[in-house]
């Protein structure tokens, strides 16, 4: 299972097969010292059930001894074994998914061409296919996302959605299908745009989506007060505090906040900050160590209608 967020354009990789305390140890400090625009790390359980791989990603090549050092007060002498690899940019997301089976949300069922077969008859399918954009439902802050989609589609029925930092665009995706609404979805990153758009022609969705290139809601088709009434934005801890106001400004008053690419220690100083816009916890759920924060005016949900 993918456990970092990886940069849109790596160059290189680190990997390393180790214990699941040493992948967790140094997923933490490598997300720590290294600025996570540029570096992102995965880790993830090998089919024997005992060995962890880690994966590093960098946009850049590294100081391998440099990095050696830094993790060899964790992992000892096995520092010298971590192997440091040049990626081929068009290929390293492929690779990355090779394997993976589909990732299924209540109906909404995650897959590659490979696995169509998997579809369900009351299924609602998203195929998603190797790009260079972060976002297949794999990751659990992605996972966590789609889980809060079901929820509130419990609840409520969200009439205009916006989804910040769109990826492969597979939030705005799962909604558009299954809201048969229009979704406003953007990113700052050109390739990011280009791959959800294609997802979404490849989806028969792209009439239902609008997309725009910019970050945050730094876009006319985005920056609208008071203009929707669920909001995704699954990104990292630092770029969502900065995003607290303009974020609150977008949402409805009875609107729905849904805020990913966060780990345990980033949620304290992330509600504080949204608590400063009058937007209060409901609903906090975590995967593979990943938190997925639901977010809303007047705290507690309202009942089911």
């Amino acid at each position: 299972m993918l456990e970092g967020l990886p940069p849109h354009r790596p160059t290189h990789v680190l990997r390393l097969d180790t214990d699941e305390r040493a992948a967790r140890a140094m997923t933490d400090l490598i997300g720590e010292v290294f600025d996570p625009t540029e570096t992102a790390v995965a880790a993830f359980e090998a089919e024997d059930g005992r060995t962890w791989r880690l994966e590093a990603y960098f946009s850049d090549a590294p100081d391998e001894d440099a990095v050696r050092e830094m993790i060899r007060p964790i992992v000892g002498d096995a520092a010298d074994a971590a192997e440091f690899t040049a990626i081929d940019q068009q290929d390293w997301v492929r690779a990355s998914l090779e394997g993976l089976k589909p990732v299924r949300a209540g109906r909404i069922l995650v897959h590659g061409s490979h696995d169509r077969g998997q579809v369900r008859a009351n299924d609602r399918p998203i195929e998603i296919e190797a790009a260079l954009a972060f976002g297949t439902g794999h990751h659990g802050t992605t996972l966590g996302c789609l889980l809060a989609l079901t929820d509130e589609l419990r609840r409520r029925r969200p009439r205009r959605v916006l989804d910040v930092g769109t990826g492969t665009g597979i939030l705005g995706l799962a909604a558009a299908t299954s809201l048969r609404a229009r979704v406003v979805a953007g990113d700052l990153d050109p390739e990011a745009v280009f791959t959800a758009r294609a997802n979404a022609r490849l989806n028969g969705l792209h009439g239902r989506m609008a997309f725009y290139e910019a970050p945050g809601v730094r876009h006319p088709l985005a920056d609208r007060p008071r203009g929707f009434d669920l909001v995704f934005a699954n990104i990292l801890a630092r770029p969502l505090t900065r995003l607290a106001p303009s974020l609150a400004r977008v949402l409805t008053p009875d609107g729905t906040l849904v805020l990913s690419g966060l780990i345990p220690r980033d949620v304290p100083g992330v509600l504080s900050a949204y608590a400063a816009q009058g937007l209060r916890l409901r609903r906090r759920r975590v995967i593979e160590g990943w938190v997925s924060l639901v977010l809303g005016r007047g705290g507690a949900a309202p009942r089911p209608r």
